[in-house]
């Protein structure tokens, strides 16, 4: 028997000439088919061969003989991705890597001319952070996809679908100035061309939850556009007896902070402000910012979970939105005197 490594591709053609066997033989035995009559020594001289002239499987010839691709395609809004996502999409791929798949990350733009990544890959899943639009489920309908998470079907039945989406902390911000007494509240929201959904979205969830809480609750002010006083808008919100705030994320809770301390409205004694995001800037600044802590590695795991429930056809964990979201208490909130 000859193990002479080639320099183009391993094929199980070379296997079987070295080995000395049918090519079908060697078939059966890299792919262990059932029911074949092959006897344990020649299956462990096929095996030795391969590895010893280092045959690898061909992606694409599997995926065309099983009917999958063992791939999950994640699609990633346009967002900027902090770094509570990054953990969540490491802690994914790990998990799904240890079940045979691998994770491949795509964001599409909206000034974007490629080709829609599902296209060249054909992944196994679809997912997405958000409920996928209606012409993106049909596009990758019309492609053959079938397994998509968030679920189009039960995602258009579900008028709560996109407060599902990941946007239960302005829910436990507004809870938090709450619990402190503040009756009430402003919105300090962003003017990112990128974040606008998302943005609208958090003001939304914000506005009905202060309502329910019987709160009032102005309207969301963009604080970072351009051409915003914002220590103007941070005196506005005084003598509107605004006592709380309520930010986008640590960034613009750090703007509206640092605009209050520059007027002279002592935070938390005349404002609180809460960010989202938890991150690591909110312990740094001074007074330190209560914010909305993501459990990225939670989230990692939920996600793998969905993608595995759906190729496996089980449901997935319930659970999912809020025990993945805390309140951080610090110095930037305060009980109402």
């Amino acid at each position: 028997m000859t193990t002479t490594p080639v320099t183009r591709r391993v094929t199980a053609a070379d296997i079987a000439r070295s080995v000395g066997v049918s090519r079908a033989t060697v078939g059966y035995v890299l792919n262990d088919t059932p029911g074949q009559t092959i006897s344990t020594a020649t299956r462990e001289r096929v095996l030795e061969t391969a590895r010893a002239l280092g045959y690898r499987p061909h992606a694409a010839a599997q995926a065309l003989a099983s009917g999958r691709s063992r791939l999950v395609l994640l699609v990633l809004p346009d967002w900027p991705q902090d770094y509570s996502v990054r953990r969540s999409i490491e802690e994914a791929a790990l998990v799904l890597d240890e079940a045979g798949y691998t994770l491949v990350t795509w964001t599409p733009h909206a000034t974007g001319r490629t080709r829609p990544l599902w296209q060249l890959l054909d992944p196994d899943v679809v997912f997405g952070f958000v409920p996928f639009p209606t012409a993106d489920v049909q596009a990758m309908r019309a492609h053959g996809i079938r397994a998509i998470v968030p679920d189009p079907d039960e995602t258009a039945t579900s008028p709560d679908a996109a407060e599902q989406a990941g946007t239960h902390g302005p829910v436990l911000q507004v809870r938090h100035l709450y619990d402190l007494g503040h009756r009430r509240i402003a919105l300090a929201s962003t003017s990112d061309p990128r974040l606008g959904d998302l943005a609208r979205l958090r003001g939304e969830v914000a506005q009905r939850t202060a309502s329910a809480q019987g709160m009032e609750c102005l309207a969301a002010v963009a604080v970072d556009a351009p051409g915003v006083d914002l220590s103007a808008q941070v005196r506005d919100w005084i003598a509107d007896g605004v006592t709380g705030v309520v930010a986008y994320n640590d960034d613009i809770a750090a703007m509206v902070a640092g605009a209050a301390i520059s007027t002279g409205v002592v935070v938390p004694d005349l404002l609180s402000i809460v960010g989202h995001d938890d991150s690591p800037l909110a312990a740094l600044f001074l007074p330190a910012l209560s914010s909305i802590r993501l459990d990225g590695t939670g989230l990692g795991r939920l996600i793998a979970d969905q993608v595995l429930a759906k190729i496996e056809g089980r449901p997935p964990l319930t659970d999912a939105g809020a025990a993945l979201e805390t309140v951080v208490a610090r110095g930037s909130t305060r009980r109402v005197i």
